[in-house]
């Protein structure tokens, strides 16, 4: 097992960017990486959609979207959610897919098993080599704990998208759901990526936050061990849009070329700033907070 401890003062929490990218103006367009997510709109900006596209723009990656539904929602409360026609969110893919050459693909909020099926259905249509890798977010309960999949979507889930991932990114309430028992302590976590890893044939990024414990661990399996990703766990911030943020940077630090250990690394490092760099409005019951997604390269 590999440490990565988050302890130093450092503020690059970028990996450097291929030459191509360097410097202030990116004159090819062709070098610039593409990344398209499949999730909900989320009204607040704070998750969802919203939240990749700003996270991809800090990682200077091209963001696509595949608006799978729109959620009126501001942390801490979902008031609606409606699903978009499975013929739009399957057309969005398909041109999306036909016109880019879109280096990753990550998906958020796919709701139920409609939206998972029409999703590996377009990917599976793509040539192998023309393949993306795939991050999943399992998105299945908001912060809130308002439920954001139908019943129908984990099996689906577990049967199709799950094999076809190249990583996915559960948070402990969604590996819970997937175990069918709680994790309760950081030493539940490697045995249980580890059987999520097993089950499914994919990387597994367990995230071990909710632990709310004195660091903020969690752990990568694949097939070439477990690496442990540590950051000082910061207070009285609202997590909201956490899980997007995260994965969305390791889907875009895969996309940069990195290999999915130093994309995890990236994307830990990145995670900490935006939670630390948190902004808020407002004070006591009506305060509303969003990550800071948008940081550009080495700024503080």
């Amino acid at each position: 097992m590999e440490p990565d401890g988050m302890h130093g003062k450092s503020p690059r929490w970028l990996a450097p960017a291929p030459d191509s990218l360097q410097g202030p103006l990116m004159k090819s367009p062709a070098a610039i990486p593409v990344v398209l997510t499949i999730a909900g709109s989320d009204s607040c900006a704070g998750a969802g959609l919203q939240a990749d596209l700003k996270v991809f723009t800090a990682h200077r990656v091209h963001g696509l979207t595949a608006v799978t539904c729109v959620v009126s929602e501001v942390p801490g409360h979902v008031s609606l959610i409606h699903p978009v026609p499975p013929a739009v969110i399957r057309d969005q893919i398909r041109i999306l897919l036909e016109a880019y050459p879109v280096a990753v693909v990550k998906t958020g909020m796919l709701y139920n098993a409609e939206i998972i099926h029409l999703t590996a259905e377009a990917l599976e249509l793509l040539p192998a080599r023309r393949r993306p890798q795939l991050v999943v977010d399992p998105v299945m309960v908001a912060t809130s704990g308002d439920p954001l999949i139908t019943p129908d979507a984990i099996a689906a889930y577990q049967e199709i998208l799950f094999p076809m991932a190249t990583v996915i990114t559960p948070n402990l309430d969604e590996a819970a759901v997937l175990l069918g028992h709680p994790l309760k302590s950081l030493a539940d976590l490697a045995p249980a990526a580890s059987v999520l890893h097993t089950r499914y044939g994919c990387a597994v990024l367990l995230k071990g936050g909710h632990l709310a414990t004195a660091e903020a661990t969690d752990l990568l399996h694949d097939a070439d061990g477990t690496l442990t990703l540590s950051s000082p766990f910061i207070k009285g911030v609202s997590t909201h849009g956490t899980g997007c943020t995260y994965s969305s940077a390791i889907a875009a630090n895969l996309a940069l070329g990195l290999d999915l250990w130093a994309a995890c690394r990236a994307a830990k490092r990145y995670i900490t700033w935006s939670i630390r760099d948190s902004l808020t409005w407002g004070r006591g019951a009506g305060k509303v907070q969003a990550l800071c997604q948008w940081r550009h390269r080495g700024q503080r």
